[in-house]
């Protein structure tokens, strides 16, 4: 057998470089001189490299075999390719064999081993065979390749040095030198490469651990792994290698804090969170969950107020917080892994309770007097009262007192919380006689609480004050006439004090100036204050008189007071008019006039005078004719009483005439009284003569009516200066309301006139002599002497 050379084209040569075919042109020639060598003595073998283009020689069959290439096709010279596609050709002219396509080494060989392909020639015409093996001699044209771009293994931290993890190898296509041939790995200071060496089935990397992990302080290790294979220049392949240490559970829980303290105001509404606690475990997954729960020691009453939460590590308020139960709580808080075994640590946490103004202050009455003497001197103590307030500080302090302005007042006691009501002015027993004291206390809180409680306290009378009259002084009027041993007027004086202090008994004052004549003629019941005049009394002979009433209470000692009291008696009428003129000599009320018969009418006959001793209307006169011989020739004046012509006088009218005049007063039974007046008509001379001898007459009998007259108006004068004196002498020593009771007015007209004017509520009353306004009307049930005076200062209807 013949053998044939390589045939390398100048492509493939400039696709693998200069300095590669040099190399590679040198192991060609020693690959040919081989085989040129085993030729001699075997088959027919060729050696070609991979990645040929379609077409390239592999050789000259027809030579190599010794076959004339011109018998070739004649005999029909060709290659046996089997099931596969032929992967080279024969020319059957020349008998040079091609490459039929591309030729992939890895492709036409799986494994790492020589690739060889056997190939079958067949002549025919005689049937001849011939064996040609061609080997594809391979090229490094890959570079190792992992399965995966990315390993990931886990290692527990517990592993010890020495243990040793198999990592995946890394596949070379190409075979021989060009397989791999090393492993590396990045530098770390854990694990350390061996290298197992399968023979045929390639080298393994092993992971060789050489330093414990630890989780804590690395929880994974990265590092790359690195398949060199023996080509030149050598090509690599790597892989990242990611360790992932597995947790033991090595370590406990630790708390974020040394000490845990937090502030909650008491009354914090339920769900509040009061503070977190936080604790952290180094090791992973349930040996690095922690769960938070109370210590074995916690009071149920605590877990009643507060609970954790199991996974955040939050305190919170479960139940009520009161300040006046605990100010502060120390609560054991465990923390806890999910390790099969796992570690606890405990942390105290403080929790200081903030007091809040929810508590009012708590009054209590210790010790309450039921009454206390309205003479009790400022200070007396009248209860002793508790107060508290459960709260502290600024919301403990305390102010209290007494509500209403009330004349008492607290002070501290000398224990604490205890203070003391005691009276801070005096008291009055008839002012206000039961006291319900409100006791209020108010803490210095924000908002301030208070609260108030209230207490009776009874005043007990002191005889403290005197008999009042209801009246100061008394004025009194009574009709003269009265029935003796009759109750004329009563006094009356109340006594603000109760009991005995107020049981009052009445007697006259006695003074040396009115001792004996008060008792003369009247009488007081020392129970009721009534008086009995022992005597009837008379207008005409006692106008008015004066003394004083005293009540004495039954205190002791004994408290009194007197009142003036002032009787006016009232007119009756009792007293008959008088007639002063004419008066005849043996004093019957006769008179003779003697007028000239030539006057003209309105001539002046003459006046009746008369007097009555009553006063008001009782003592006012009127004038009337009862009896006249011709109504046409006189005319009487009904007030003033003067006679008058009512015309001239005739031939016919008669010398004398006879003249009645009756005089009546005005009381209810009218009194009366009459003159007869003769008059006489003369001659104007014998009128003249005869006025001459009566002007003599008369004039005497003028003289001693003046006289009279005189000494009357004189008395009543005197008397009624005398009383004016009197009342103001009252006034001035009492009230002076009583003062303006008695008015004083001289408007009155006619003869012998006296006058006595006095108030009663809104009436003016006036009490006159025989002569009095004309304008003064009479009031019904006034005796008919009591006038009642129109009020000037009003300006509604009189009352009449």
């Amino acid at each position: 057998m013949r053998a044939s050379g390589f045939l390398f084209t100048q492509d493939d040569m400039k696709q693998r470089g200069r300095d590669s075919w040099q190399h590679r042109y040198t192991m060609l020639a020693a690959w040919i001189w081989l085989s040129f060598l085993y030729s001699a003595s075997a088959q027919l073998r060729y050696t070609i490299l991979e990645e040929l283009k379609e077409g390239s020689v592999v050789g000259n069959l027809a030579k190599d075999l010794g076959i004339d290439a011109t018998v070739m096709k004649r005999r029909g010279f060709r290659i046996m390719s089997g099931l596969n596609e032929p992967l080279f050709t024969v020319n059957e002219n020349d008998g040079i064999m091609y490459t039929r396509r591309q030729i992939d080494r890895e492709q036409v060989c799986k494994d790492n081993n020589a690739c060889l392909v056997n190939l079958k020639t067949v002549l025919e015409n005689p049937l001849e065979i011939h064996y040609v093996t061609v080997e594809i001699a391979d090229l490094n044209d890959h570079a190792p390749k992992f399965p995966e771009n990315m390993q990931r293994l886990e290692i527990s931290e517990s592993a010890l040095p020495g243990a040793q993890y198999q990592l995946q190898m890394a596949r070379d296509p190409d075979g021989g030198i060009n397989a791999v041939q090393q492993y590396t790995i990045s530098q770390n200071e854990h694990f350390r490469l061996e290298i197992k060496d399968r023979g045929r089935d390639g080298k393994t990397p092993i992971l060789q651990l050489q330093r414990q992990l630890d989780r804590e302080a690395k929880d994974g290790h990265k590092f790359v792994l690195r398949a060199i294979d023996g080509g030149t220049p050598p090509k690599t392949g790597t892989v990242e290698i990611y360790i992932d240490v597995i947790d033991v559970n090595d370590n406990m829980p630790i708390f974020t804090k040394e000490k845990y303290s937090a502030s909650l105001q008491e009354n914090a509404p339920v769900g509040t969170t009061v503070i977190r606690v936080n604790a952290t475990d180094m090791d992973a997954g349930l040996n690095g969950e922690v769960v938070y729960s109370f210590g074995s020691d916690v009071k149920d009453q605590i877990k009643e107020i507060f609970s954790v939460d199991s996974v955040t590590g939050e305190i919170t308020v479960k139940g009520h917080v009161d300040f006046e139960e605990k100010d502060s709580y120390d609560i054991d808080i465990q923390a806890s892994d999910k390790g099969s075994v796992p570690f606890k640590t405990y942390k105290s946490v403080i929790i200081k309770i903030g007091d809040v103004n929810d508590n009012p202050p708590v009054i209590e009455v210790a010790s309450l007097s039921s009454a206390v003497s309205e003479d009790s001197r400022p200070g007396t103590t009248v209860a002793l009262i508790s107060i508290t307030d459960l709260d502290s500080g600024v919301n403990g302090k305390i102010l209290s007192y007494v509500a209403d302005e009330e004349p008492f007042k607290i002070t501290p006691s000398f224990q604490d919380n205890m203070f003391a009501v005691v009276t801070k002015s005096e008291l009055d027993r008839e002012e206000k006689c039961v006291y319900d004291l409100t006791i209020i206390a108010k803490d210095a809180g924000t908002p301030a609480l208070k609260s108030q409680r209230t207490i009776r306290l009874n005043i007990l009378d002191a005889n403290d004050n005197s008999p009042e009259f209801l009246q100061s002084p008394y004025a009194f009027y009574i009709s003269e006439n009265n029935p003796p041993g009759a109750s004329v007027f009563s006094v009356q004086a109340v006594d603000r004090d109760e009991g005995e202090n107020s049981q009052i008994t009445y007697s006259f004052m006695r003074t040396a100036g009115n001792d004996r004549t008060v008792t003369s003629f009247l009488n007081v019941n020392s129970e009721t204050g009534d008086i009995v005049a022992l005597k009837s009394f008379d207008f005409e002979t006692l106008k008015t008189f004066q003394f004083q009433v005293v009540a004495t209470d039954s205190g002791t000692p004994s408290l009194s007071s007197n009142v003036t009291v002032n009787v006016f008696i009232l007119d009756q009428n009792d007293n008959a008019p008088v007639i002063l003129y004419p008066l005849s000599s043996n004093g019957s009320a006769e008179g003779v006039e003697e007028i000239p018969r030539n006057v003209n009418a309105g001539h002046l006959v003459t006046k009746v005078r008369a007097y009555d001793a009553d006063i008001g209307y009782n003592g006012w006169l009127l004038f009337s004719l009862q009896e006249v011989t011709d109504h046409s020739l006189f005319g009487l004046d009904r007030y003033t009483g003067q006679i008058r012509t009512l015309r001239s006088f005739t031939e016919t009218d008669e010398a004398e005439h006879k003249l009645v005049i009756m005089v009546k007063d005005n009381g209810n039974v009218s009194l009366s009284a009459t003159a007869t007046v003769i008059v006489k008509l003369v001659e104007p001379k014998e009128a003249f003569a005869a006025s001459d001898v009566k002007s003599a007459a008369k004039d005497d009998d003028d003289d001693h009516v003046t006289f009279y007259l005189m000494i009357t108006l004189g008395a009543v004068s005197v008397l009624f200066i005398i009383s004016i004196i009197v009342l103001i002498a009252m006034q001035c020593s009492k009230s002076t309301d009583y003062t303006s009771k008695y008015l004083q007015e001289t408007n009155y007209d006619g003869t012998l006139c006296h006058s006595i004017q006095y108030r009663s509520g809104d009436k003016r009353y006036m009490l006159v002599g025989p002569r009095m306004s004309i304008g003064s009307t009479i009031v019904p049930g006034s005796h008919a002497n009591t006038l009642v005076l129109p009020d000037r200062r009003r300006t509604s209807e009189e009352v009449r």
